[in-house]
């Protein structure tokens, strides 16, 4: 199980460590927010649900899903001379490697299936991404309510929430960083190498050389 599935269960075990760090953090910064206001401090099961946790949360898992969903298409038709992250610059150089085995049913059906299967990987993406979307905004209100219910002010409906800078402003923090992550990804594997990664080229590649 581990030498078939170790990178999976390692990165699985990374992100809830992480995600446990945040909830303690979190759950300890805005506890002290609460008393400094004479709130009572929540526990840990009532701070995951709170518009503090839900918003940080999703508002990052938003941005790695588009950013995610938008290399997939991305990378389908456009092309970066010398960077293994690109497909080969003439299509004659492409080699599709079809393992032996059973294909998967939607490819057996055809039709309908295998043309939604054909595109299956980007509309996950999407889904899940229009999904923490719309958490991060539930998440994002929920936590300006209580902000301006701290400071004695009205509370603000949720269109006028996501319609103002607060809201767009988490997005976009996010959004530009992941793009200039995938940026540097994308430029140094022209340059750069990591022996036996298969994010890298071959560390005797010419640099002209795109992908493997």
């Amino acid at each position: 199980m581990w030498k078939r599935n170790g990178l999976s269960i390692v990165l699985l075990g990374l992100m809830l460590l992480f995600l446990s760090g945040q909830v303690a953090a979190g759950l300890q910064v805005h506890n002290q927010e609460l008393l400094q206001h004479g709130r009572a401090p929540l526990d840990v099961w009532h701070y995951l649900g709170s518009g503090h946790f839900i918003s940080a949360t999703f508002e990052n898992w938003e941005s790695e899903f588009l950013q995610m969903g938008m290399y997939v298409l991305l990378t389908v038709s456009l092309r970066q001379r010398g960077s293994a992250e690109s497909r080969p610059l003439d299509p004659a150089q492409e080699n599709q490697r079809v393992a032996p085995g059973p294909a998967p049913w939607p490819v057996r059906r055809g039709g309908i299936w295998k043309t939604l299967y054909g595109h299956s990987l980007a509309i996950a993406f999407g889904c899940m991404f229009l999904l923490s979307f719309a958490l991060h905004a539930v998440g994002s209100w929920r936590a300006e309510q209580l902000e301006q219910q701290l400071q004695g002010l009205p509370p603000l409906g949720f269109l006028h929430h996501i319609s103002g800078s607060t809201f767009w402003f988490e997005s976009m923090q996010n959004w530009q960083s992941e793009y200039l992550a995938v940026l540097a990804l994308v430029v140094l594997t022209i340059f750069l190498r990591q022996k036996d990664s298969p994010q890298s080229k071959a560390v005797e590649a010419p640099h002209s050389q795109t992908g493997d």
